[in-house]
């Protein structure tokens, strides 16, 4: 038995998932549609849904030089620039991309007092930066985004010669997944990826062999979390830190 919503807003958000992301507009208009009404609730609900930001940031923040520049893809509410605490400061620029006006807008809000931080309404498959950059981020964006290797790609193209990528999404496994990579099970093989993907959330046993190819020095974090209103089930993520060959 599924429990209750604990708030009004909850509920608001839940209806619109189970209503489904909109599929007959473009990619950023679907978003819109999907993310609109629940904008106001939006980092509320998804605090107890998307784990491994804070680890993942922490991680970034550490490798980061003085005076860096930070790109977050699919940056949304701007919530992940919280995580960074002081350090924000030490950062000469941070473009936050996302392709939702509603998220953005929020995002906007957050970033009336960090002056440097910029937040653009692009494609992460297309946006691009004037000069290299020193670390790039997607935070449960990558499984949102339609043609993913070419964010991917894109993203390790805007990054300097050592410059890091990070990734912290969801996820499951190949049916035989490289050997050093946790193998799961039928269940969530094909449980988890049937349940995201009615919100527009596409799991892709390819993602980490992808990842782990492309950026071959890397740390990568396999977990579990719990989900909001399934109780008893934890949906594998992974956090992922890799450096460009320099």
């Amino acid at each position: 038995m599924i429990p209750r919503p604990e708030s009004a807003g909850d509920f608001a958000i839940l209806r619109r998932m189970l209503r489904g992301i909109p599929r007959n507009g473009t990619h950023a208009q679907n978003l819109q549609r999907f993310y609109a009404i629940q904008a106001p609730q939006y980092d509320r609900f998804r605090e107890r849904l998307l784990h491994g930001r804070a680890e993942l940031i922490e991680r970034l923040a550490q490798g980061l030089p003085k005076q860096a520049h930070v790109v977050e893809l699919g940056g949304g509410t701007g919530r992940n620039v919280a995580f960074f605490g002081e350090k924000i400061a030490d950062i000469q620029q941070f473009d936050l991309v996302d392709l939702c006006p509603a998220l953005l807008d929020l995002a906007r809000g957050r970033a009336r007092d960090l002056p440097n931080v910029r937040v653009v309404e692009a494609d992460a498959t297309t946006f691009r930066p004037a000069a290299p950059v020193d670390c790039v981020y997607f935070s449960y964006a990558l499984t949102m985004i339609p043609d993913w290797r070419a964010a991917l790609s894109n993203a390790i193209a805007m990054l300097k010669p050592g410059g890091h990528l990070g990734i912290v999404d969801f996820y499951h496994s190949p049916r035989r997944p490289l050997p050093q990579h946790r193998s799961h099970s039928f269940f969530t093989r094909h449980f988890w990826p049937r349940w995201f993907a009615h919100d527009g959330v596409r799991l892709d046993p390819a993602h980490l062999a992808a990842l782990c190819a492309a950026v071959p020095e890397h740390t990568l974090i396999e977990s579990r979390a719990p989900v909001p209103y399934l109780p008893g089930l934890r949906v594998p993520y992974y956090v992922f830190v890799g450096r460009k060959p320099a």
